[in-house]
C-alpha cells in the first residue's frame, strides 16, 4: 500500500493543476446539485419493532386524517394577578386566538377550545389551547410556524402572559460566541504547530472543501433518498474533524521529509505513502463506526451514519490527492520562515514529546496506574446513567417553550407536559374496560373518556401522568399500563416514543460496541501485525468513553459544576449520547492511535529497540497529535455555548472524550503499556502472520523501491 500511495502522491504533486481542477469541479457540481434540488423536508422518523410505533401505525390505519404522528403545539395563557381565565376579557382574547389559529394554516388538523376541552386550571389562573397538525414538526411550513407565533404575540399584547410550547415550534437554538472562539483557537493551534500561515491554512481549506462536497451531495440527494434536513449535521461535524486531522498528518510528515533533505516531489510522495497509509486505515475505522449505526435498526440513524461515512471517504481521498497537489502550489511557503532561511537546524535538544516519552519509559507502572485510576474515578458516575430524551423543561428560561412548560406545570401539574396516548384495538366496551383498568394504576393525574373511531373498532384514550415526561415515574407508568392491559392496547405519544427510543438505543449499545470494536480490532491487527497493540487500543478507548460518560452524568444528570456549563435543569442523558459518543470518539481515537503507533512500528521494523521506537514515535508524532486533539477539543467545546441542552451535552461529551483519549490514553497509557510489554507488544503468531494480508503501512516497500532506484544508474553504466 505504501508504494501505491507514494506513487499516487507524486503523481498528484506533478499534475497538481489537473487534480485541483477536478476537486473544484466536484465541489461546483455538488453545489449546483444542492442549489437546484427540491428543498429537503424531513426524514420519516420511525422506530421499527416498538409498541409506540405499532400504535402510530394503528392510528394511521383506523383514524385516517387525524395526524397521529403530526406535530403539536400548545398556546398557554396566564391571567394577570387578580383575574381568572374564565373572566370575560381574558376569555374573549383566548377565543380570538383560537379563531386566528384555525384560519392561520391549512396544515392544522384541530384546535381545541380550552373552555370546551376543560383545559382551564382549577384556580382559573391558567388555560391552554392544543393545536394538532397533519405533518411532523420538521415538515411544517414557515407560514404555519409564523401564524402560530403571531397568534401568540397578538394575545400577549392584550394583557395576558402567553407562551408557546410543543414540537411544532422547533425554535433554532441560540448560538454562542464559543463556536467562533473554537474556530479561532483551531487556527491559532495550526499556526503554532507549523509556524506557517500557508501550512496552517491547508488543513482548514481542504476540510472545508471535503465537507462542502459531502454536505452538498447529501442536500442534492435528500428528497430522492429521504435523507431529511438533519442528516447533514453529523456528516458536517465528522467530516470537519477528520478532514483537519488527515490533512494535518500528511502536511506534518511532508515537512519532516523536507527537513531530511528530500526534494518537494519526493517528500510529497513519501508523506502520502507513510502518513497516507495511516490516514487510510484511520478512515476505515471511522467508516466502520458510522456504518455500524445500522445495527440500531432506526432508519434515520442508519441514513445519518452512511451519509457521514461518505463524507469521511471524501476526506480520505482529498488527503491523498488534493493535499499533495496543494503542497506543490505552496512551494517553500509550507515551511516556517526560520526553516526557509536555514536557521531551524537540529540543535540536538530533545523536544517535549521526546522528554515525555523518556519519562514514561522510566516510570511506566506509575504512569499506567495514574492514568487508569484517574479515568476510572471519573467514570464512576456512569454507573448511575439514566437515559431519555430531554424535554422542554431543560431548555433555558429565555426560551418560550421552557416558560410554557413551567406555566403548565404550575397550573395543571408536570404530567400535562407529556400526555400518553393509549390506542385500543377493539370496540367501545373494550375501551371502557381499559379506562377502568388504567384508573386503578398509581401515578396518574387524569384519564379522559375513550374516543372511538367512525367504524367503532378502535378508540383513543389520553392519560395524564402525575410526574414530568422525562421522569422515572412516568417511564414506570408506561410500563405499568402496558403490563396491566392486553395485546390489543398500545401506548404511544411523544413520551412513550421517547421511552421506547431510549430502550432501543440501550439494547443496541452492546451489539454496536462489539461490532465496531471487533472489526476495528481485526483492522488494527492487520495494520500493526500484533495482537496486544490492537487489544490495548480497544481497551483504552472503552476506558476513555466510559470516563467521558461519567463526566456527562456528573454535570448534566447530577448537576455538578452545572452553572459553569450553563446547565439550568438536570435531567436524563440523551439516549443517543452513548452510541453517538462511541461512533464519533472511536473514529478520532483510532486516528490518534494509528498515527502515533504507526510511527513507533515503523521505527521498530527498521531496527530500533522497543523503547527507542516509542521515543521516536513521540518525537515525530506527539506534536501533531496534540495539535489535532486541541483543535477538536476547541471545536467541540464551541457547542457548549449553545442554548439547546442536547447540543450543549453533545459538545461537552465529545470535548471531554477527546481530552481523555488523546492526552491520558494515547499519550500516557499507550506508551506505558508498550514500555512494559517490550518486544512482546509486536508479537504475532506465525500462522496468523501468514494468513493476514501484507499492507506495508511502515513503508518497507519504499525502502525496496529506493534500493531499486539506486541500482538503476549502475545497470545503465554496465
Amino acid at each position: 500500500m505504501a508504494t501505491f500511495l507514494y506513487k499516487l502522491g507524486r503523481s498528484a504533486f506533478r499534475r497538481r493543476r489537473l487534480v485541483a481542477l477536478l476537486w473544484v469541479a466536484l465541489l461546483a457540481l455538488a453545489g449546483v446539485g444542492a442549489a437546484t434540488a427540491p428543498a429537503a423536508t424531513s426524514s420519516s422518523f420511525s422506530i421499527p419493532g416498538t409498541e409506540a410505533q405499532r400504535a402510530f401505525d394503528l392510528l394511521e390505519e383506523r383514524f385516517p386524517g387525524a395526524g397521529a404522528d403530526g406535530a403539536t403545539a400548545r398556546v398557554v395563557f396566564k391571567a394577570p394577578d387578580g383575574q381568572k381565565m374564565t373572566d370575560a376579557e381574558p376569555k374573549a382574547v383566548v377565543e380570538e386566538t383560537v379563531a386566528a389559529l384555525r384560519s392561520g394554516s391549512d396544515q392544522i388538523v384541530s384546535v381545541a377550545d380550552p373552555y370546551e376541552a376543560r383545559a382551564v386550571s382549577q384556580d382559573g389562573s391558567t388555560a391552554y389551547v392544543s393545536v394538532a397538525y397533519e405533518v411532523n414538526g420538521m415538515e411544517l411550513t414557515d407560514e404555519t410556524r409564523e401564524a402560530l407565533k403571531q397568534a401568540g404575540q397578538a394575545a400577549q399584547g392584550k394583557g395576558l402572559t402567553v407562551e408557546l410550547g410543543g414540537d411544532a415550534l422547533q425554535s433554532m437554538p441560540e448560538t454562542g460566541a464559543g463556536e467562533i472562539v473554537g474556530v479561532v483557537i483551531a487556527g491559532i493551534v495550526l499556526v503554532i504547530t507549523f509556524g506557517s500561515l500557508v501550512a496552517a491554512g491547508l488543513p482548514l481549506l481542504t476540510a472545508i472543501i471535503g465537507v462542502g462536497i459531502g454536505v452538498s451531495t447529501i442536500t442534492a440527494l435528500a428528497n430522492v433518498l429521504d435523507l431529511g434536513s438533519t442528516t447533514s449535521t453529523l456528516a458536517m461535524m465528522i467530516g470537519l474533524a477528520v478532514g483537519i486531522d488527515y490533512a494535518l498528518f500528511i502536511v506534518s510528515r511532508y515537512r519532516a521529509e523536507l527537513a531530511d533533505g528530500r526534494s518537494k516531489e519526493e517528500a510529497a510522495g513519501r508523506a502520502t505513502g507513510t502518513a497516507g497509509s495511516a490516514v487510510v486505515f484511520a478512515g476505515l475505522t471511522v467508516v466502520i463506526a458510522l456504518v455500524g449505526l445500522a445495527v440500531v435498526n432506526i432508519p434515520m440513524l442508519t441514513k445519518m451514519g452512511f451519509a457521514a461515512a461518505g463524507t469521511v471517504v471524501i476526506a480520505v481521498l482529498i488527503a491523498l490527492t488534493l493535499i499533495p497537489a496543494l503542497l506543490g502550489f505552496a512551494g517553500d511557503k509550507v515551511v516556517g520562515r526560520k526553516q526557509r532561511k536555514g536557521t531551524a537546524e537540529e540543535t540536538g535538544k530533545p523536544n517535549a514529546g521526546t522528554r515525555w516519552a523518556r519519562f514514561v519509559i522510566r516510570r511506566p507502572v506509575l504512569v499506567l496506574l495514574a492514568g487508569v485510576l484517574g479515568l476510572g474515578t471519573i467514570a464512576v458516575p456512569a454507573a448511575s446513567l439514566e437515559m431519555g430524551l430531554p424535554d422542554d423543561g431543560v431548555k433555558p428560561v429565555s426560551a418560550t417553550e421552557r416558560r410554557a412548560y413551567d406555566l403548565l406545570s404550575d397550573g395543571f401539574g408536570p404530567g400535562f407536559n407529556g400526555p400518553l396516548l393509549v390506542v385500543v384495538d377493539g370496540d367501545r366496551a373494550a375501551a371502557d374496560r381499559t379506562v377502568d383498568t388504567i384508573k386503578g394504576l398509581d401515578g396518574i393525574a387524569a384519564v379522559t373518556p375513550a374516543t372511538p373511531n367512525k367504524a367503532g373498532d378502535a378508540a383513543m384514550i389520553t392519560v395524564i401522568p402525575e410526574d414530568r415526561p422525562s421522569s422515572g415515574a412516568t417511564e414506570t407508568l408506561v410500563h405499568d399500563i402496558r403490563g396491566a392491559t392486553g395485546d390489543d392496547v398500545l401506548v404511544t405519544g411523544a413520551t412513550a416514543m421517547n421511552i421506547d427510543f431510549s430502550q432501543k438505543m440501550n439494547d443496541a449499545l452492546v451489539p454496536y460496541l462489539a461490532l465496531v470494536v471487533g472489526l476495528a480490532f481485526v483492522l488494527l491487527t492487520v495494520v500493526f501485525r500484533s495482537i496486544l497493540v490492537p487489544l490495548k487500543a480497544a481497551l483504552g478507548f472503552l476506558l476513555s468513553v466510559v470516563a467521558a460518560l461519567g463526566a456527562v452524568v456528573a454535570v448534566f444528570q447530577w448537576g455538578w459544576l452545572g452553572s459553569l456549563f450553563g446547565v439550568e435543569q438536570t435531567g436524563p442523558i440523551m439516549s443517543m449520547m452513548p452510541i453517538f459518543m462511541v461512533g464519533v470518539v472511536f473514529g478520532l481515537a483510532m486516528d490518534y492511535e494509528v498515527f502515533l503507533v504507526t510511527r513507533m512500528r515503523e521505527a521498530y521494523v527498521h531496527g530500533e529497540r522497543p523503547g527507542e521506537a516509542i521515543v521516536t514515535g513521540f518525537r515525530h508524532s506527539a506534536r501533531v497529535v496534540t495539535a489535532a486533539a486541541v483543535i477538536m477539543i476547541a471545536v467541540f467545546s464551541g457547542f457548549i455555548g449553545m442554548s439547546d441542552q442536547m447540543i450543549k451535552m453533545i459538545g461537552f461529551g465529545l470535548a471531554v472524550a477527546v481530552l481523555f483519549d488523546a492526552f491520558v490514553v494515547r499519550m500516557a497509557i499507550v506508551p506505558a503499556v508498550l514500555a512494559l510489554l517490550g518486544r512482546k507488544a509486536w508479537w504475532l503468531p506465525k500462522w496468523l502472520d501468514r494468513v493476514l494480508p501484507a499492507v506495508d503501512v511502515e513503508g518497507e516497500g519504499l525502502a525496496a523501491h529506493d534500493a531499486a532506484e539506486d541500482r538503476k544508474p549502475d545497470l545503465v553504466k554496465a
